[in-house]
């Protein structure tokens, strides 16, 4: 299944409302040519009054429901629409990251049709999963490490640091 049709869809309607997100979870692992899969979209965004009323107006333009399933123990707001298949989970707060600031300072931007997003670091994805430690993120750990290896042991986007060279003697 391609999800880039339904993922184009929701940034419009994200677009459109303003509301600023961070991909993050399987889907943004994929997104860095992990080889996982998902059923959902996961995003970490700010927790505001603004926000949520933003996110209700995505709601509406999808004509989607948002749901809170573990209320009041988490502040999880669950988007779907059983018609299309959606289901994007919104989160203000994720294990192991600290602030939406600082994610979206790592982040890196990619284009899914004519849509740009932001897709949290491969460091940030395994940190989260790490911090989680639930079975089926550690699960997951091996690939996602591999997939920073094969990226040459950093975040897309981002360069090593310069290491200086010792002069022959």
């Amino acid at each position: 299944m391609n999800a880039t049709p339904l993922l184009s869809t929701l940034l419009a309607a994200l677009h459109d409302a303003h509301l600023e997100v961070v991909l993050i979870g399987n889907a943004a692992a994929a997104m860095h040519g992990a080889p996982v899969t998902t059923l959902d979209f996961d995003f970490m965004f700010r927790d505001t009054p603004a926000n949520l009323r933003k996110l209700k107006q995505v709601a509406a333009q999808l004509n989607a429901t948002i749901l809170r399933p573990f209320y009041p123990v988490s502040k999880l707001y669950r988007m779907v629409d059983d018609a299309t298949g959606l289901q994007a989970d919104f989160m203000p707060a994720i294990h192991g990251v600290r602030s939406f600031e600082g994610l979206r300072s790592r982040a890196v931007k990619r284009q899914v049709g004519r849509m740009s997003l932001l897709v949290a670091s491969i460091d940030d994805i395994i940190a989260s999963k790490r911090a989680a430690g639930r079975e089926r993120d550690l699960a997951v750990l091996p690939v996602l490490e591999k997939t920073r290896e094969a990226m040459g042991g950093r975040s897309a986007g981002r360069t090593k640091p310069a290491t200086r060279r010792r002069k022959p003697e």
